[in-house]
């Protein structure tokens, strides 16, 4: 029998969505009541040559694009002439081309393929803070401090370490732009790419020239700003004449098929998800992947220390968003797990069972465990700050390092269990530490809308509703980043008219995950044991 929403909502019409995260390329065919009818991945190669880097190739990421829509299409049966438009989102990485439209090495080891400066790359760390040191007014929007996963400072590395690539370049692109220009030959950036990292001004409209020229930066705007956007449009504006001819062909769709202006891939699970319940002010969208990040969407702006923004119309358009997260989250399990003496028998038994190690961590516990809440119990004595890539929010830190409290000399699969339980509370308790920090900046929220690969077991659901002690939310999308750039595309195609009126229609509550009184005292006590570590490692730092 049909939903209502599907009974309202008839339509052979198709939305492509995109998205490029840190490891793969991925497409989905969705139909208009938001119901993901195909997808397909492909992996993409990361160049990890030393701690602070990390590269990729836009030709790369284009061809597994291509490829992935392709086979997305033929999985779904539908025809390229049912496709009303598509959308994309993509990490907030660094792409360099050159005069002739090729990449630009912007590496070290000199492969002109490897032309993108990834999201996660720290090499830009000693440039973010000279900058910082500077408190132009434009760090205001930015939580008072720019982070080295922004762009300006990577393109200062640039300059000062990669001169002739710097010189030479023709256009920097945020990744999502990328995309979008090579789809349609249209060089309009998205307000949500330019705003989040480049220090865009949307509520203005404007570059601000003098930031440029205080970092050292002056060339650019010295060119009005040719090579970093000169149009910017909100997210799920049409680009260009849609697809071209060339891009159509890779693609197996049609000439002119409507393509939007997109956005970063963390905001496109906010999109997918805060509309949910009508009110997307009510619910903090948290994209738990590789990374974390939170988004929080308010009707003025509100300014948060060590929170980015507020920015406007980055996510919603016509209103104001702050993003948080955590530069480490599913990253940061996988790395705390790879610690432990057991990890070599779990990562052998999960193997066996088809599963990566963390689900299959998350199912042992839910088989020994009363209830998911109870879980915690196992946790005892074990306390975890796992920032290890730093602390993105509130301290907007990124030399802060994680803390393991409470080893033993216990080598078993249960220790392991019990590790992984207390990594997850930390993530819970940095999660938490934002929501506080927010809410006393007077943006706080009632619900936790949770995305993203690492956020999608029940276990991880509960454990975040208890340590933050405030609902979490799923929604029915399986992919809810996906489903946000589809979103964008029914914009940009017609079918909807704005992008408030396209989350309404294609976002719909799937489960909810209350907090549970019972744990409450423990957390809070946890909770204190947290903070308490995560100042003591701030003090031994130097």
């Amino acid at each position: 029998m049909n939903s209502p929403k599907e009974q309202q909502i008839k339509s052979d019409k198709v939305v492509i969505g995109i998205d490029v995260g840190t490891g793969s390329a991925r497409a989905g065919i969705f139909d208009m009541t938001g119901k993901m009818l195909a997808s397909a991945k492909q992996d993409i190669t990361l160049y990890r040559d030393s701690a602070h880097f990390a590269e990729q190739s836009s030709d790369e990421i284009w061809e597994a694009v291509c490829h992935c829509v392709r086979q997305a299409m033929a999985s779904s049966h539908t025809s390229a002439q049912q496709v009303s438009g598509i959308g994309f989102d993509a990490t907030c990485s660094l792409v360099v081309l050159g005069h002739d439209k090729q990449p630009i090495s912007i590496s070290p080891s000199e492969d002109p393929n490897r032309n993108i400066i990834v999201w996660m790359d720290h090499r830009a760390t000693e440039q973010a803070e000279r900058i910082n040191k500077l408190k132009h007014p434009v760090l205001n929007y930015v939580g008072g401090k720019i982070s080295p996963e922004m762009e300006t400072p990577k393109i200062l590395w640039l300059k000062e370490n990669r001169r002739q690539s710097y010189d030479n370049t023709w256009q920097f692109f945020d990744l999502a732009d990328f995309l979008t220009w090579k789809s349609t030959d249209s060089l309009a950036r998205s307000t949500c790419t330019v705003t989040c990292k480049w220090t865009y001004l949307a509520h203005e409209k404007r570059w601000d020239a003098d930031y440029f020229q205080q970092i050292g930066l002056s060339e650019l705007a010295d060119e009005k700003f040719a090579r970093i956007g000169q149009q910017i449009v909100e997210p799920g504006t049409p680009c260009g004449q849609g697809l071209t001819l060339q891009a159509a062909q890779q693609m197996g769709l049609l000439v002119g098929t409507p393509v939007a202006a997109g956005m970063i891939d963390a905001h496109a699970g906010g999109i997918g998800t805060v509309g949910v319940n009508g009110d997307a002010t009510a619910n903090m969208a948290y994209v738990f992947g590789t990374s974390s990040c939170t988004m929080t969407t308010t009707q003025e702006p509100v300014f948060i220390p060590g929170v980015w923004g507020p920015y406007y119309s980055a996510m919603v358009p016509g209103m104001w968003l702050n993003e948080g997260g955590q530069s480490a989250a599913g990253a940061a399990i996988d790395q705390l797990l790879s610690l432990h003496p057991a990890a070599i028998q779990a990562k052998a038994l999960a193997k066996e069972q088809h599963k990566s190690l963390p689900v299959m961590l998350a199912d042992m516990v839910l088989q020994q465990a009363t209830s998911p809440s109870q879980a915690v119990e196992s946790a005892k004595g074990i306390h975890i700050v796992p920032e290890f890539l730093g602390n993105r929010a509130p301290f907007a830190d990124p030399h802060a390092r994680a803390v393991i409290a409470g080893l033993s000399m216990d080598n078993s699969i249960d220790n392991l269990l019990s590790f992984y339980i207390a990594g997850i509370c930390g993530i819970g308790y940095g999660l938490r530490q934002i929501i506080e920090a927010q809410a006393q900046s007077g943006a706080s929220i009632e619900n936790i809308v949770v995305s993203g690969g690492a956020g999608q077991h029940p276990l991880v659901r509960q454990l975040l509703a208890d340590t933050c002690n405030v609902p979490v939310i799923s929604t029915q999308a399986s992919e809810p980043v996906l489903l946000g750039s589809a979103i964008l595309g029914a914009v940009a195609g017609g079918l909807c008219n704005t992008v408030a009126q396209a989350m309404d229609q294609f976002s719909t509550i799937d489960l909810t995950y209350q907090p549970n009184g019972d744990y409450q005292e423990q957390h809070n006590i946890r909770f204190t044991s947290f903070l308490n570590l995560q100042q003591c490692a701030r003090e031994l730092k130097g």
